[in-house]
């Protein structure tokens, strides 16, 4: 069998305080590491790291954490974009040219599970290289501004965090016609990870352990907010690369729009953000990700039980 060739770029934050208010940080991006890691349907060339839910030092050192202790030193780890990108003063990184250097020697997926930075980057510093990557899974987009990414019942919406810290990053994929396939929020919204589920997935394996245990936190923050467990968002990108029959997608057309940001609420009207829209309108033809099959909780359970 011949797997498929990864890299992943991702803001790695698991069990990281956030650095910008009160609470834990994102867990999901490192239960879609760790999907791929466990996966022998993939070859993981490489791992950067780049800033988003958490700093960029944070997300280095996470990165080197996982592929140390859960893959045996056997994936190196690129320090990647620290910030947006500054069009008025491109410069390459780390992660960047060891990413060029891989795509020169073949083919290859990329999970985005961060903003887009390090990929806008590459195809900014190195554009002839875009002809070798096979696709970029990203999460993030919406069918309408109106689509609000509401977390619990209690009125809060989260921001469609990837895209907004570097909508400059998007705009470049598409503009280079790079095959691009988006896990929104849609599809992680009918995906629950419970306290059930975290019991289950820790079966004494020192990768499940450590998961699930910077899990609680995390989980106990979203039930505050009155939901019923949490979303694993960035884990339905690396899904769709192992098994994306058990994801269901529809082809559309993406395009960036200025709308009132949603996440100000209804007393501000005078503040607006770029939104990510993807319908059957105009655009940059894109892999749309809205649903699972049936019994796909169970499927994606099993993926991380030794």
């Amino acid at each position: 069998m011949t797997k498929q060739k990864i890299w992943i770029d991702t803001d790695l934050s698991v069990g990281m305080k956030r650095h910008t208010r009160e609470g834990y940080c994102d867990v999901d991006d490192g239960y879609a590491v760790l999907q791929l890691m466990k996966s022998p349907e993939v070859d993981i060339i490489g791992i950067s790291a780049v800033f988003g839910n958490t700093l960029i030092e944070n997300a280095y050192g996470l990165c080197q954490k996982m592929a140390g202790s859960f893959a045996s030193n056997n994936i190196p780890v690129y320090k990647g974009a620290k910030k947006a990108i500054d069009l008025a003063s491109v410069e390459s990184n780390e992660a960047v040219d060891a990413l060029y250097d891989a795509l020169n020697k073949q083919k290859m997926t990329i999970m985005a599970i961060g903003p887009a930075t390090n990929i806008g980057l590459l195809l900014l510093t190195y554009p002839d290289v875009k002809s070798q990557i096979e696709k970029v899974v990203l999460v993030a987009g919406r069918r309408k501004p109106t689509d609000y990414f509401n977390i619990g019942n209690q009125g809060n919406r989260a921001r469609d965090l990837n895209f907004d810290l570097d909508n400059n990053a998007f705009r470049i994929l598409f503009e280079n016609e790079v095959p691009v396939v988006l896990c929104p929020f849609e599809i992680s919204s009918k995906v629950w990870i419970t306290y059930k589920d975290l019991d289950q997935l820790d079966d004494g394996s020192p990768a499940n352990a450590w998961l699930t245990e910077a899990s609680g936190p995390w989980l106990r923050q979203w039930q505050e907010l009155g939901a019923p467990g949490f979303n694993p968002f960035d884990v339905l990108a690396s899904h769709f690369i192992i098994f994306p029959g058990d994801i269901i997608f529809d082809s559309l057309n993406a395009r960036l729009e200025i709308h009132p940001d949603d996440t100000l609420g209804n007393d501000n009207s005078t503040g607006y953000k770029q939104y990510l829209i993807c319908d059957k309108g105009p655009g940059y033809p894109v892999t749309y990700c809205y649903d699972v099959v049936k019994g796909y909780h169970d499927k994606l359970i099993r993926t991380f039980l030794d």
